[in-house]
């Protein structure tokens, strides 16, 4: 998928309009529309603002994941990646408990 198509793809997930999403990064709608047209590519500035303003990940938004992290999950990540390793484990632990019972539960569910 295209730059454009994830921006609007994004845009349209949090309900926002072309003019709005302009307006938040102190441009014009017709600038936001030829990025999703594909027609423009933003500066990295540019891009940066639109993934922060949308709560996607730059990845995301460039093709380099088809991962749409969100900010407030990539914020956890990097704040568990500050911890010593042995609480950083013990987290881990958890969580990879909680996704196997997750798994478990709608293997079974189904």
């Amino acid at each position: 998928m295209s730059f454009g198509k994830r921006l609007l793809e994004a845009r349209k997930k949090k309900n926002l309009s072309q003019n709005e999403v302009a307006e938040k990064l102190n441009t014009k709608a017709p600038v936001i529309g030829r990025y999703e047209r594909d027609e423009a590519k933003p500066s990295i500035e540019a891009a940066a603002r639109l993934a922060t303003l949308l709560e996607v990940s730059l990845d995301y938004l460039v093709g380099n994941s088809e991962l749409e992290m969100d900010t407030k999950t990539l914020n956890r990540v990097i704040e568990l990646q500050k911890l010593p390793n042995e609480v950083r484990d013990k987290l881990y632990y958890f969580i990879d408990m909680s996704i196997r019972d997750f798994k478990a539960k709608a293997a079974y569910a189904s």
